[in-house]
């Protein structure tokens, strides 16, 4: 059987068991931590090409990344000691 989700359904956790702010902070967590990876892979690139300029702007991006990451993690570890 086949069932069509409605956005309500989606947005509060029915099917995932999460509510849609803790997986929105999750998500977004994982998202940062991806960029910083990504943004060492440009730096290096540019690197590479003597672009010193385009280099310091992707670390500087990388940088505000890890920025986010680590907010998010202080926020998601808060959020889950209150929940215990």
């Amino acid at each position: 059987m086949t069932t069509t989700l409605d956005t309500q359904d989606q947005e509060t956790g029915v099917v995932t068991g999460t509510p849609d702010k803790d997986y929105n902070l999750v998500w977004f967590l994982q998202q940062c931590l991806s960029n910083v990876l990504r943004l060492e892979i440009y730096a290096q690139d540019a690197d590479r090409t003597g672009d010193t300029e385009l280099a310091a702007f992707f670390r500087r991006a990388q940088g505000e990344s890890r920025k986010g990451a680590e907010q998010s993690k202080r926020l998601l570890r808060a959020r889950l000691d209150a929940e215990a």
